[in-house]
């Protein structure tokens, strides 16, 4: 009853594949699709442009501020009336009567206003906007990090994908050579040279292999699917790898290398950000100094609306100089200060996480590399072993257990040699991410 289950679940599953035509697609192909649809990359592009428009915002520290406006009143305040009449142009020597400057008819003024502002000094507007650059480029180089983990990610799910291809072929011809076993086990049987039990054991290594081809097919499908999502196709077609899997070969000098570099463009990012929080800190500090801005109004004004029969102009400077704002200013530059502090010590600690990650990989590249040999001979030692005991089975001079043994060594030993070339090419790519500039 277990084998007919595990039958119709493979079934099933082999079923669900091949109603799916394989897509056969390459490393490069994905890396391209990745590129320009990955929806990581996308919002590390946008977070670029928010940077970018918060550099831009801190031109005003160096470009005019420029505004136009349209107002009309209506008024009989004394004052007002008076000034109104000036700016029209119209003031008569009757208006200077007491009985009509204490108590005005109703005047009406339309003015145009076009106001200009200029910042001359601004110290800590300067370093506001050294930190915005600072940040910009954080945000850059950030983006640029993002990409090679992605990239990363590529390179670990395409070999996870071929891996998985791997793994179906080996049980594929576990299985064929399981049933070919089975199918001798049961003349054999018949003829008298083999017990029940025998039987019985064959039967169970053929359901075993039935179950691991299942997971091994899902396994395909699983690996296909996160393809698509690096790639963002949300079709999640089943894919084939174009390229087999194959040990990557190492570069001797990378093997040479004894730590990473602070030109890696994760570590810049950091230090961009604390140049930033450096620039915020003098921002802060130089906010105790005057700020110099000169500033212009040309205006138009008239009793009828949108009209100018008279114009004006007024233009000067302002040194403004906020002594003090209670404890506003020393507060914030207690802060920022504390802040650029943490931010080194946060540099420093990444660096030094860093070096400890890049060792860690080392090793494991170089334990993959040990371990590659190591299976690498242990899978020539069953092949030969299985094709010792098979002829032998085939004669009558090998016992059932002693086949079945050497069947499902060898195929462990051919999985555990596809499961180490990708653990090898793996370590590989991981140590190359973290040497990337």
């Amino acid at each position: 009853m277990r084998y007919h289950l595990l039958l119709l679940c493979f079934l099933f599953t082999f079923t669900l594949l091949q109603a799916q035509e394989p897509q056969w697609i390459s490393k490069e192909e994905v890396l391209v699709k990745m590129k320009e649809n990955n929806n990581a990359l996308k919002i590390a592009e946008t977070n670029i442009r928010a940077a970018q428009g918060d550099f831009k915002q801190t031109n005003a520290i160096i470009l005019p501020t420029i505004g136009v406006s349209h107002t009309g009143i209506a008024t009989t305040n004394p004052l007002m009336a008076f000034g109104s009449k000036l700016n029209q142009e119209i003031l008569t020597a009757a208006d200077f009567d007491p009985a009509l400057l204490n108590d005005p008819r109703q005047i009406e003024d339309y003015a145009t206003r076009l106001t200009i502002e200029q910042p001359l000094l601004n110290f800590d507007g300067l370093h506001q906007r050294k930190a915005a650059k600072s940040k910009l480029r954080a945000t850059e180089l950030q983006s640029a990090r993002q990409g090679q983990y992605i990239t990363l990610e590529v390179d670990k799910a395409y070999m996870q994908l071929q891996l998985a291809y791997k793994t179906v072929e080996v049980l594929r011809k576990a299985r064929e050579t399981a049933l070919e076993n089975q199918r001798i086990a049961n003349n054999s049987f018949k003829q008298g040279y083999l017990q029940k039990s025998d039987v019985l054991a064959v039967n169970v290594r053929v359901a075993e292999i039935e179950n691991q081809l299942q997971y091994a097919q899902s396994n395909v499908l699983n690996a296909s699917n996160q393809l698509s999502v690096l790639m963002n196709d949300t079709s999640y077609a089943l894919l084939k790898p174009a390229d087999t899997l194959m040990i990557w070969p190492v570069d001797a000098t990378l093997l040479a290398t004894t730590t990473v570099t602070d030109n890696r463009a994760d570590i810049q990012a950091m230090a961009s950000a604390t140049e930033a929080y450096q620039q915020m800190h003098k921002a802060d500090k130089m906010s105790f100094l005057p700020r110099l801005n000169a500033f212009g109004t040309y205006e138009l004004h008239d009793d009828e609306i949108f009209q100018g029969d008279s114009d004006g102009y007024l233009f000067g400077a302002e040194l403004k100089w906020n002594i003090l704002e209670g404890s506003k200013r020393f507060g914030k530059a207690q802060k920022s200060k504390a802040e650029f502090e943490k931010s080194k010590l946060e540099l420093e600690q990444y660096k030094a996480e860093s070096h400890v990650e890049f060792n860690r990989a080392m090793r494991m590249l170089q334990d993959a590399q040990n371990n590659l040999e190591l299976t690498t001979l242990s899978l020539d030692q069953s092949a030969e072993s299985l094709r010792i005991r098979t002829n032998r089975f085939e004669q009558g001079l090998e016992k059932t257990t002693d086949l079945l043994m050497a069947e499902t060594q060898y195929a462990q030993k051919q999985l555990e040699y596809y499961a180490t070339i990708f653990q090898h090419n793996y370590a590989l790519a991981y140590v190359q991410f973290l040497m990337a500039p």
